[in-house]
């Protein structure tokens, strides 16, 4: 999902010599085969190229910009118009290539590695169609918001995934920067063409996204004084890489960069006056089906508008009726469920202090909580993996438009650990009671605990692997927050236990939302009413997800549907076995076959339930 997969999905945790041993090419595909194996081993070769050729910031996620790919590290993805769909593209361009492979001579592993590819590829299919926006991460409907767009998203990148441990790292730091001025270039070429059909952000989405490209004009405009000039300098001084890295960084970021930046500014304040207020791409042309597709690409269900909705509706209403006896057991009797949630989080014991000193303690107490889970996962996993994880506060300079939390992979030889980052800019919106559940969400046994597992399964593609399916991994990071409950992590934490209700209750209110804005009419100004009086979501932080919701369609409502058709398969499997259901067992064929679309996902669950003990 651009360069940025790694807002949610994996992490690798392999030694560096079976990392690059196993990895080398692609894994699974590394293996010799013959017949419909090995011309199916052929293209998943050809196609993770491609797709490291498209994403070359993943390529450096990976540790994979080294020999014969080591040209990758002193470039960025292309923005230009013709790569608004990125990898998406060559999918669809290979897509009869991946229809014609006979499904019948593959082994069984092979098998649903190749459906899962063949689902990515009719998706893509889909995706190229849609007259505007592109991919970035998902189906996007614009080009520049606070959310896409290279200006918040490269500097951070060249920071804290660039690796500079040599003066050619230095200078492919330097290349990137002068790719970047010429994809922010590129961006507003597209958001121009777009404006160009009536596709123009929301007055407040530009408004925001404006704010953010101002400030990182001011930052660029310092020169040898800019985030990125610095931080070049402090990393090569670090590793002891001499040269005059400040100055050449310097004269990148007070020339092209920010003359991209002014030309983002300019573009940006023209659209201003043309925008409306309607939140959702119905108001689109062709808004409806762009809708379907994003619905389609992020549930991978054939779930409508409508009946996700209506689902959402009714994971709300028992999620309320599960948090009505503990509010009342805390002497919160009085109001919608949403407004004694939201007193319960202004209460000053769960409060942190909103300073310097209360984002340290709150940063302690995460990494804690996430410590603490690590010794439980023997009882519920085979062979879990070591996850090393650093809980991190969001980059300032970002945080303004970045969502609540994401989490990035590690690099695939383990030397740059994982990491989930909390946006602390508004610390109030981060009650003590609410973070166990969002670090196991991210962490262990989350996010970067699937991914971890998930690059440990040699046998699946690579190319299968560093694919994200939004349903599968966001379904699994929720999942893990139902099964840290059932380890009996609230047992004596009565206010833990609300936080992780609270959190399912605001994923079944996202489906509401997303759905009403983008299908059903709804404004902003309901979806965010809605939003504050049902899940109980301090102000500020419900705005930053609700314009979230806008930019990234579809997307928000992969959290709930993922997760409770996670929880209907396994109900189906525990009815069917009885006694002989494990539960590390069922773990394994959720997590060890790599991310798969839910329908293929609950096939095969099924299968494995029905075999023989």
């Amino acid at each position: 999902m651009t360069a940025q997969f790694d807002r949610r999905q994996f992490v690798a945790l392999l030694a560096a010599s079976s990392a690059l041993a196993g990895y080398a090419t692609t894994g699974a595909e590394a293996a010799t085969g013959t017949g419909e194996a090995a011309r199916a081993n052929a293209l998943y070769d050809r196609l993770f190229n491609a797709f490291l050729a498209a994403n070359p910031e993943t390529a450096t996620s990976l540790g994979l910009d080294t020999g014969d790919r080591a040209g990758l590290r002193a470039r960025l993805g292309s923005s230009a118009p013709a790569a608004r769909f990125g990898f998406a593209s060559d999918l669809a361009a290979a897509k009869a290539e991946i229809d014609a492979i006979d499904l019948s001579a593959l082994p069984a592993q092979a098998r649903t590695s190749h459906e899962v590819l063949a689902w990515f590829a009719a998706r893509a299919a889909e995706i190229v169609r849609a007259p505007y926006g592109g991919f970035d991460s998902y189906p996007i409907p614009y080009t520049l918001t606070q959310l896409t767009g290279s200006y918040q998203s490269v500097p951070d990148f060249l920071d804290s995934t660039h690796p500079l441990a040599s003066s050619a790292d230095a200078e492919a730091y330097l290349s990137r920067m002068t790719d970047f001025a010429a994809n922010i270039g590129h961006e507003v070429e597209r958001s121009q063409a777009e404006a160009a059909q009536g596709v123009i952000p929301p007055a407040f989405v530009i408004a925001k996204t404006l704010s953010q490209t101002r400030a990182a004009r001011e930052d660029a405009a310092r020169g040898a004084g800019s985030g990125m000039a610095t931080a070049l300098d402090r990393r090569a001084r670090a590793a002891g890489v001499n040269g005059e890295w400040n100055a050449r960084a310097g004269q990148i970021a007070a020339g092209p960069i920010t003359a991209a930046l002014d030309r983002q500014i300019a573009h940006l304040e023209s659209l201003a006056p043309r925008a409306g207020n309607e939140a959702g791409v119905s108001q689109l042309p062709g808004g409806l089906e762009f809708y379907a597709t994003c619905l389609r690409q992020h549930t991978s269900t054939t779930l409508t508008a409508a009946e996700a909705h209506a689902r959402g509706l009714e994971e709300v209403a028992d999620y309320e009726s599960r948090l009505e006896p503990l509010l009342r057991a805390q002497g919160l009797t009085t109001g919608s469920v949403g407004a004694r949630l939201t007193a319960l989080g202004e209460r000053p014991d769960q409060l942190f202090a909103n300073d310097d000193a209360g984002r340290a303690a709150l940063l302690a107490y995460s990494n804690a909580l996430n410590d603490a889970m690590r010794p439980l996962m023997p009882r519920v996993f085979n062979r879990p993996p070591p996850t090393p994880v650093e809980i991190r506060r969001v980059p300032p300079a970002i945080e303004v438009g970045a969502p609540r939390g994401y989490a990035q992979r590690g690099s695939l030889d383990g030397s740059r650990p994982g990491a989930f980052y909390i946006n602390l800019r508004d610390i109030s919106i981060w009650p003590r009671f609410s973070l166990p559940t969002l670090v196991y969400h991210e962490g262990i046994p989350g996010h970067v605990f699937q991914g971890a597992i998930l690059l440990e399964a040699g046998e699946i593609p690579i190319l299968m692997r560093s694919l994200g399916i939004t349903a599968y991994g966001e379904g699994w990071a929720l999942y893990a927050e139902q099964l840290a409950d059932e380890l009996g992590v609230y047992q004596d934490e009565p206010l833990g236990h609300i936080g992780y209700l609270q959190a399912a209750l605001y994923r079944a209110v996202r489906v509401v939302v997303d759905t009403g804005m983008h299908a059903l009419g709804w404004s902003k100004a309901r979806a965010l009413a809605y939003m504050i009086e049902t899940s109980g979501l301090p102000p500020s932080a419900a705005e930053n997800e609700i314009d979230r919701y806008i930019v990234w369609p579809g997307q928000a409502t992969s959290y709930k549907i993922g997760h409770s058709e996670i929880v209907r398969a396994r109900t189906a499997a525990q009815a069917r076995m009885g006694s002989r259901f494990d539960i590390k067992g069922f773990h394994d064929v959720v997590l060890r076959q790599g991310p798969q679309p839910l329908e293929l996902l609950a096939r095969n669950i099924d299968s494995w339930s029905r075999s023989p003990a």
